[in-house]
C-alpha cells in the first residue's frame, strides 16, 4: 500500500520555491558514439555504429548531460536529493510531464556541446490527488556552430496518495491513425533505457518500491521513452524523419503490466508536414499526446 500523503504545502513554501526562478546552470559534454550505439540497440535499430560527424537522431540528445550525483547524494526514490539547481520541492513524486523542442541545426557525433539551463517558472496547483508543483526548465544546447537545440522541460511534483488514484476518464476517442504499433514494455527495456540515461528513479525498475511505496500497479514506463517510441513509429511509416519542432505532454502513466499502442497520422496543413501522435493503454485511453512539425523534403 502506498504511503499516505503529507501535509499540504504552505504559501510560504511555494514562495520559497519561486526564489529559484532565473537560476542558471551551465554544463559541457561531448556527443560520443557509445551511448548512441546503445540507444540504437535498445530501439532495435539496425544502424551501424555511429561515426564522427553523423547527426543525432531526434531525441537522442537525452543521452547526454546526464545527472552525476554521488550515491550518498541520492534520495529514497533514487533521484538526486532535493535542492541545488532545482527547487527543493518536498512533494515525493517527480515526473517528466512534457517537453517542447526546437531544432535549429544538427547536433553531431564528436561535437563538444554546452548546455545552458535556466528555471523559467515555478507554479503551484491543486489537483484531484492534492498539491502539484510544476517547474519549467529551459535547456539551450550549443556547439561551435552556434545554437543547435532549445527545449522547455516540464517537471511535475506531486504527493503520494493512500490508494492508487482512479484513472482519468477518456476525454474523447482516439483519431483514426495512419500508422500504429504495439509496444511490450518489458522490465528489460525499461532497465536498459534507465541505464542509457543514468536514471536511478526506482519507479522504472524496482517493482517492490513502485507498488508498495508509490502505490502504482507496476513499473512506470519513462515519459521520454514513450515520446521516442512515438517518433520511431512515425519514422518507420514515413521512411525518414527530420522534425523542426516536437512537443509532447504526458496525461497519465503507462505501466509494464500491459502492452500499449503508439500511433500517429498526418495532419491537414498548408505544407502537409505536421504529424499528430499519441500513446494509448490497453483500454484505448490516451496517455500521451505529441505533435511534430517536419522540415519540407
Amino acid at each position: 500500500m502506498a504511503e499516505s500523503r503529507g501535509a499540504p504545502l504552505e504559501c510560504s513554501e511555494v514562495e520559497h520555491y519561486k526564489e529559484w526562478i532565473g537560476a542558471v546552470q551551465t554544463e559541457n559534454d561531448e556527443i560520443s558514439s557509445a551511448p548512441l550505439a546503445g540507444w540504437n540497440a535498445t530501439l532495435d535499430r539496425s544502424d551501424e555504429r555511429p561515426v564522427a560527424g553523423e547527426p543525432l537522431p531526434p531525441l537522442a540528445h537525452w543521452l547526454y548531460f546526464l545527472p552525476r550525483a554521488r550515491q550518498a547524494e541520492l534520495g529514497r526514490d533514487g533521484h538526486p536529493m532535493r535542492g541545488g539547481f532545482l527547487p527543493p520541492v518536498r512533494l515525493p513524486r517527480r515526473m517528466w510531464a512534457g517537453s517542447r523542442i526546437q531544432w535549429h541545426q544538427s547536433l553531431c557525433v564528436g561535437d563538444s556541446v554546452t548546455r545552458t539551463s535556466s528555471i523559467r517558472s515555478v507554479e503551484h496547483k491543486k489537483g484531484r490527488s492534492g498539491d502539484l508543483v510544476f517547474v519549467v526548465v529551459e535547456h539551450r544546447l550549443s556547439s561551435v556552430r552556434g545554437l543547435c537545440l532549445t527545449e522547455e522541460h516540464d517537471i511535475v511534483y506531486r504527493d503520494l496518495v493512500t490508494l492508487p488514484a482512479a484513472p482519468p476518464a477518456q476525454a474523447k476517442e482516439a483519431p483514426t491513425p495512419d500508422w500504429s504499433a504495439q509496444v511490450e514494455p518489458t522490465d528489460v527495456l525499461l532497465f536498459r533505457y534507465s541505464a542509457l540515461t543514468f536514471n536511478g528513479h526506482r519507479i522504472h525498475y524496482d517493482r517492490r518500491y513502485v507498488t508498495e511505496v508509490e502505490g502504482y500497479p507496476g513499473l512506470v514506463v519513462h515519459g521520454p521513452l514513450i515520446a521516442t517510441l512515438l517518433l520511431e513509429a512515425a519514422r518507420h511509416h514515413l521512411g525518414t524523419l527530420d522534425p523542426a519542432r516536437f512537443e509532447f505532454i504526458a496525461k497519465s502513466p503507462l505501466f509494464d503490466t500491459h502492452s500499449f499502442t503508439v500511433a500517429g497520422r498526418m495532419l491537414q496543413s498548408p505544407g502537409g508536414n505536421q504529424i499528430e501522435m499519441w500513446a494509448s493503454d490497453a483500454s484505448g485511453r490516451i496517455c500521451m499526446n505529441a505533435l511534430a512539425d517536419l522540415r519540407p523534403r
